[in-house]
């Protein structure tokens, strides 16, 4: 049996794309000869990967097995080629291969940057590829062999991933400077919910945080927009259009550079666990396994 990577990359794209045409212009092949490859995948592997009818394919048990292990493959080669352009470009020797990292958006603006930076100035020839997606996702990914590690909230993902703690941060109120609550010291959640909130999109974490405690203390938020990032959040509040909650971390970065205000949280939930998730630890590359133990081992160091 002879599996190339070109068909193997393709099956991966027509099952994350869930449409072979998308996947065959994703990977730069004409339709009919995607389909072709797939039916000769098939043939090779004497099983069957999609379930056909006049409604399109669906893919069965075994491509859903067949995608973690194709993805494996794939990132091992991956490996492989970074690895050999080092050597053919002539650098000097050290620690080579490279890592796929997904986090939250909590863990890349409070701590990945100079944990990232003090581990690639030890080992510059590894290539960390690092992807911001929002916890579930990033379980899923990590899960799925999309990701090596994962940086996410803690919470029950399931037994496909192992967890481990990573960093705690604590959540705050972001208003500004001329705001009615900017001369309060601690700030509970009912009191911010009596003015306009700039919240963070529906499938954050910290909107469900948010949505879920206000629900227990019987409190309706006045949502006035939601936005994807921390830095539009405090853009809009310094706007004088509401007020934001984010990890407190992530807030000291814009108080310099805005008219903001930034207020403890006093909440018990407002102080959060993030969680390091990996399918298990044999199945980490020698360099993944470095990158875990640094990023736990600088984490230990810092916790509050």
């Amino acid at each position: 049996m002879k599996l190339d990577p070109i068909t193997l990359r393709l099956f991966v794209a027509v099952m994350e794309e869930n449409a072979i045409a998308r996947a065959a212009a994703r990977e730069h092949i004409a339709p009919s000869a995607a389909s072709r490859r797939l039916a000769e995948l098939e043939d090779q592997l004497q099983l069957e990967l999609f379930t056909r009818s006049n409604r399109g394919s669906q893919p069965t048990a075994a491509a859903y097995a067949l995608l973690n292990m194709a993805r494996g493959v794939l990132n091992e080669l991956d490996g492989i080629a970074t690895q050999m352009k080092d050597y053919a470009q002539g650098g000097e020797q050290g620690l080579r291969g490279h890592v796929r990292v997904m986090a939250n958006i909590s863990s890349i603006t409070q701590f990945l940057p100079a944990q990232l930076q003090s581990f690639l100035s030890r080992h510059p020839l590894v290539d960390v590829r690092l992807q911001e997606r929002v916890s579930t996702d990033i379980a899923r990914a990590v899960a799925d062999n999309e990701a090596d590690i994962g940086l996410l909230n803690n919470g029950s993902y399931g037994s496909k991933i192992s967890l481990r703690p990573y960093r705690r941060d604590r959540l705050a109120v972001v208003m500004p400077q001329s705001h009615p609550l900017a001369g309060e010291h601690r700030l509970r959640l009912e009191q911010v919910l009596e003015h306009d909130l700039i919240g963070m999109h529906a499938d954050s974490a910290l909107n469900h945080l948010i949505t879920r405690s206000a629900a227990d203390q019987g409190l309706q938020p006045r949502l006035r927009m939601k936005v994807t990032g921390y830095d539009a959040l405090c853009l809009m509040v310094a706007a004088g259009l509401g007020v934001g909650i984010l990890p407190e971390g992530s807030a000291h970065i814009y108080m310099g550079a805005l008219p903001l205000r930034c207020i403890r949280l006093d909440e018990v939930w407002a102080e959060r666990q993030l969680m390091l998730c990996v399918r298990s630890q044999d199945a980490l590359s020698s360099v993944a396994q470095l990158l875990v133990e640094h990023l736990c081992q600088s984490a230990s160091t810092h916790q509050d």
